[in-house]
């Protein structure tokens, strides 16, 4: 018959992490003045809170500890799940984050064992805004390229509207006001720099190559541009405002949309 998992509580893990540092040097003590664990060597105090989960309860009582040392532990059971997951990367970020160390104890079936995971640091911020540099320049494009705010923040399991998709619908206004156009004259007329690669893409299946270089609208795409009226005159509008005289014959109306 299988055995039911044992209930662990946070007192199952000060043996192994009061062992631990003992044998770093430090004097222990446990329930000092409302913190879990203490351990001190010369001058050097280290704070340790347990909990069977990472919390945000934990993280607070963590964060208020380092008012008294800037060497401050949150101890918990090892998790099952991966420790290369998503999921865990981000516990990581946030705990190096808010400058704390983490322990992380598992239970074999005798005794438990304390592994030291994270060891207190101050975080740098300049170095992880620099190394993420690229990051924010596509927050930054992705803003720009759009136009207007047609999501709610905080959606789940609804579409999005991107730059990309108003990028899309950029060309496909174009193309059923004007007819068939080629990349150049599309962007002649105000399209996105990546006119060529939506059009050669075709995502949404809105487009059709009628010859080499030059696409028109497909009947798909005609219906889906009916759920975007305000977008496709805000285009339209601003293509009329880039047209010159010199735009020849790909710049001219086409006649079919003028009636």
């Amino acid at each position: 018959m299988k055995q039911k998992p044992v209930k662990r509580y946070e007192a199952d893990m000060y043996a192994p992490i009061r062992d631990y540092f003992v044998g770093q040097g430090y004097e222990v003590f446990g329930e000092v003045n409302h913190c879990d664990l203490t351990a001190i060597k010369e001058d050097e105090l280290i704070i340790v809170e347990f909990k069977r989960n990472l919390s945000v309860e934990l993280l607070i009582q963590a964060a208020k500890r380092q008012r008294f040392t800037d060497h401050v532990y949150v101890a918990i059971p090892k998790p099952k799940y991966k420790l290369f997951s998503k999921k865990w990367q981000d516990v990581v970020y946030l705990i190096r984050r808010l400058e704390l160390g983490l322990i992380l104890v598992s239970f074999p079936k005798k005794g438990a064992v304390m592994e030291l995971s994270i060891a207190p640091a101050p975080f740098d911020r300049e170095r992880s805004k620099q190394f993420n540099k690229r990051k924010r320049a596509r927050i930054i494009q992705e803003m720009r390229g759009r136009y207007g705010d047609y999501n709610v923040g905080g959606s789940n399991q609804t579409k999005i509207m991107t730059a990309y998709k108003q990028g899309c619908i950029q060309i496909a206004a174009l193309l059923q006001h004007y007819g068939p156009l080629a990349p150049k004259a599309l962007k002649e007329k105000g399209a996105t720099d990546k006119a060529s690669s939506i059009l050669s893409k075709n995502y949404y299946g809105w487009f059709t190559r009628i010859k080499r270089g030059v696409y028109a609208l497909t009947p798909t795409g005609e219906k889906e541009l009916a759920a975007y009226p305000e977008l496709v005159d805000h285009y339209i509008s601003m293509a009329e405002d880039t047209i010159s005289p010199s735009d020849g014959e790909m710049g001219q109306s086409n006649p079919a949309a003028a009636q």
